[in-house]
């Protein structure tokens, strides 16, 4: 395992993530950056690159908090420094793993001196060692929540502010921090997005020749990262040199009255919240114009700022992608431009402006992604009691859908019906689950409730009662002078209470008999507020859906919330309705989900009319199906999307023999939905253990 970092200047393309990083380099003020892609884009390999571009710092020997000599922090925990000794050292690079602590990261008492010597003293944490370098977090969309607001306030405010466990810090905390992401294993939510200075959206490149060269070039370093090192040697130096004269450049730039309105009407016009937006601009403004070298804020720079700044601060609805409306920019821009610049010839984009050619902003444009609009599809025969009756045929004169796999008519896709808030759901007991913000479990993170004997390995100590456990037994055990005497049986652990996310299953019924456009699009819809309550509590979620002949697993269980909306607004309908093919398939998803994740409970959602169709005895089969998964003490809610004025009570039915709660559309908004789980899994079997 070689040590040689991969040379920052030798990383092909990507001219933005690099520009956004050399940002943050010359100003950390600015906020740090988060860095959205597909997997294999090279994001870690630019992050770790940039640490060895960042010049040397000085420090206070001996001062665990980086203490800068020539102006100490007058709060450093390991001060005061009274004409101190200095040395110097590279930055540091600190990774933060995905299931770190939060003792970890904000440091805690040190208990081996606590319990050896009965004294007081913190043990400081990640937080103190990224002082004055970089904080990278690799997936930071699939760190706990409390943990990302705690890293985000302590990058803002530059210092770090610990109070638990009897002990009360405060030091310096003042680094680069850069998360990563793919964004189809989950996104962050909206309010920790507002808190990343900048984001930048990256892609491999499709053009087969600069792959080309990654390829080459990583080949070559594979082979000898050393000499791979040597070939960009002198275009690193460069690049360190200036940002170094970057960050001395930098108070010297000046931003103009004209150049900051210019920021502050781009900011009114895109209707970002709050002023956080504005300030991050005018602190990248500033930085790009003393990266370029310049004393004073341009247009370009406010363009450019813009760009970096306020796509991911644009989102309105979880599922919407950031972007910026590259017109829109350029048209505040000019009417708001100084009246002693001239506006025209600004080339009407940023293409080639910044210091690496970093003119390709995120693109927020594409696609619309309303569906094409469909045929009118057949509604229902609600004269029919049938409950294996099909949709009635074609009259004369009317289009005929394509044919579903199952042989019944196929009809288009329809568009969802706008998502809405829905009623908590949540499981019964207490799980030990991922934290997230469904049902209730015992997790790392919860508020401490009970201290109790350590159930195999010790994780989170409980002082006090650790304490109270050993006290009686010190005159017997021989104590002497402060130290404790402890004994194995004196531990004792925390008992945290909090709540846990689950795997949220959608069994979706997408046969004829659901075909109808109104209907349809009023399933999705509530399809989407679920799908949209998932994202909000951090669930995992999945999806099959069943017509035709059989069921298929249209979602793999993932935290992309946003790959689930688009696989609904793709659903098509038509067919016969295997509905117990759909519930078998669940079964067998949640059997090898258990197995991957046996502490993640899940919480099957039903969304069906309750009709089954499809061979002998359809109905009987469904049923049966049914009661398999209630023996297995799954959690279900059965979405009732019967309509019209004759009404069966299939769903109803069905839901008996899940043990579920059956909800229509309407109640689903309706007050008391939260209980309805609860109500219904007292009197259904218990889990299995």
């Amino acid at each position: 395992m070689t040590d040689v970092r991969y040379p920052f200047t030798a990383i092909v393309g990507m001219a933005d993530l690099r520009l956004g990083l050399l940002l943050n380099a010359v100003s950390p003020a600015v906020g740090g950056v988060l860095v959205r892609g597909e997997k294999g884009t090279a994001k870690s390999t630019m992050v770790r690159a940039l640490a060895g571009l960042l010049p040397e710092i000085a420090t206070v020997d001996g001062c665990r908090f980086a203490c800068d000599p020539a102006a100490p922090d007058p709060q450093c925990p390991d001060g005061p420094h009274h004409a101190p000794a200095a040395g110097e050292r590279p930055a540091h690079l600190v990774e933060l793993p995905v299931g770190v602590s939060e003792d970890r990261v904000v440091g805690s008492l040190d208990l081996e001196r606590a319990l050896a010597e009965g004294v007081k003293a913190y043990e400081p944490g990640l937080l103190a060692r990224a002082h004055r370098g970089v904080l990278y977090i690799d997936e930071v969309n699939l760190l706990q929540d409390h943990l990302v607001d705690l890293l985000l306030d302590a990058a803002a405010m530059g210092r770090s502010y610990v109070e638990r466990e009897g002990v009360s810090v405060r030091h310096a905390a003042r680094f680069l921090l850069v998360g990563t992401m793919n964004p189809e294993e989950g996104e962050l939510r909206p309010q920790l997005l507002d808190r990343f200075g900048l984001t930048v959206e990256i892609a491999a490149t499709r053009d087969a020749a600069e792959r080309a060269e990654v390829v080459r070039r990583r080949l070559a370093y594979d082979a000898d990262p050393a000499g791979f090192a040597d070939r960009f040697a002198g275009q690193e130096r460069a690049l360190a040199e200036r940002i170094t004269a970057a960050r001395a450049l930098l108070p010297e730039v000046e931003l103009t009255d004209g150049a900051l309105r210019q920021i502050t009407a781009v900011c009114a016009a895109f209707e970002v919240d709050g002023l956080r937006a504005d300030i991050v601009m005018a602190r990248t403004a500033v930085a790009l114009a003393a990266w370029a070298g310049r004393r004073e804020v341009l247009e370009e720079d406010v363009r450019k700022a813009a760009q970096l700044a306020l796509p991911h601060r644009r989102r309105r609805n979880p599922f919407d992608a950031p972007g910026l409306d590259e017109e829109q920019l350029d048209r505040t821009l000019q009417e708001h431009a100084p009246e002693d610049e001239d506006p025209e010839d600004d080339g009407g984009g940023p293409d080639g402006d910044g210091p690496d050619g970093g003119g390709q902003g995120p693109d927020g444009g594409g696609p619309d992604g309303g569906a094409p609009a469909p045929g009118d599809a057949p509604e229902d025969s609600v004269a029919s009691t049938d409950p294996g009756s099909e949709p009635a045929a074609a009259q004369p004169g009317e289009a005929v859908p394509p044919q579903g796999p199952g042989g019944g008519r196929e009809s288009a896709p329809v568009a969802a019906g706008d998502p809405y808030r829905t009623r908590l759901f949540a499981v019964q007991g207490t799980g030990k689950g991922a934290q997230g913000r469904r049902s209730p479990a015992e997790t790392d993170g919860g508020h401490t409730i009970r201290s109790r004997r350590p159930q195999g390995r010790l994780a989170h100590l409980h002082l006090s009662a650790t304490l109270r456990a050993a006290a009686p037994h010190q005159v017997a055990r021989g104590r002497q002078e402060r130290a404790l005497v402890l004994h194995r049986d004196d531990f004792r652990e925390q008992v945290r209470r909090g709540r846990e996310s689950n795997l949220v299953l959608f069994v979706v019924d997408a046969s004829g008999s659901m075909a109808a456009r109104q209907r349809m699009t009023a399933v999705k819809g509530a399809v989407l507020s679920l799908l949209m309550d998932a994202y909000q509590r951090r669930d995992k979620i999945g999806m099959v859906t069943f017509r035709g002949t059989g069921a298929e697993l249209a979602l793999p269980p993932t935290s992309s919330v946003e790959v689930g909306a688009a696989r609904l607004e793709q659903l098509p309908t038509g067919g016969r309705t295997p509905l117990a093919a759909g519930l078998l398939r669940a079964h067998e998803v949640l059997r090898v989900e258990r197995m991957r994740d046996p502490n993640r409970r899940p919480l099957l959602v039903v969304v069906t009319d309750g009709r089954a169709t499809g061979g002998r005895d359809a109905v009987a089969q469904s049923h049966r199906a049914a009661g398999l998964l209630a023996a297995q003490g799954i959690a279900s809610v059965v979405l009732d999307c019967e309509s019209g004025p004759v009404r069966l009570g299939l769903s109803r039915t069905l839901a008996g023999h899940l043990g579920a709660a059956a909800v229509t559309l309407d109640e689903l908004r309706a007050e008391g939905v939260a209980s309805l789980v609860r109500d219904s899994r007292s009197s259904a079997p218990r889990k299995a253990a």
